[in-house]
């Protein structure tokens, strides 16, 4: 029922820039607070950025602010994340969350390589 998918990963090179998306079903996504988490081998995950329903909000991991933008289109059911300046630290599956009062619902992930 709840779905969440989504697309846009890669092998990027230093510097350089990729554009995620995610696609949600099942569920009134407008209501809802959506983030990406990313996770790396051998680590824990970590929130990278949120969004709050009406998109005019939204919060930033110290390490990616100023490089990653999130935004949404509730029109299309979507989330985005614009990473820009990528560094190999960056290397990650990154996650799709929608938060709901007392569960999380997560996407597949999308693997993202920063590698020159």
């Amino acid at each position: 029922q709840v779905q969440l998918v989504e697309s846009g990963g890669g092998l990027v090179q230093p510097g350089g820039s990729l554009k995620l998306s995610c696609v949600a079903s099942g569920f009134r996504f407008s209501w809802l607070r959506m983030s990406w988490y990313r996770q790396a081998p051998g680590k824990e995950r970590e929130l990278v950025a949120g969004i709050n329903s009406a998109g005019g909000i939204t919060n930033y991991a110290d390490s990616v602010k100023g490089r990653f933008t999130i935004s949404r289109d509730n029109n299309k059911n979507t989330v985005y994340l614009q990473m820009n300046s990528l560094k190999p630290e960056d290397t990650a599956v990154y996650y799709c969350n929608a938060k709901f009062s007392s569960v999380d619902y997560w996407g597949q992930g999308t693997q993202v390589t920063v590698s020159s």
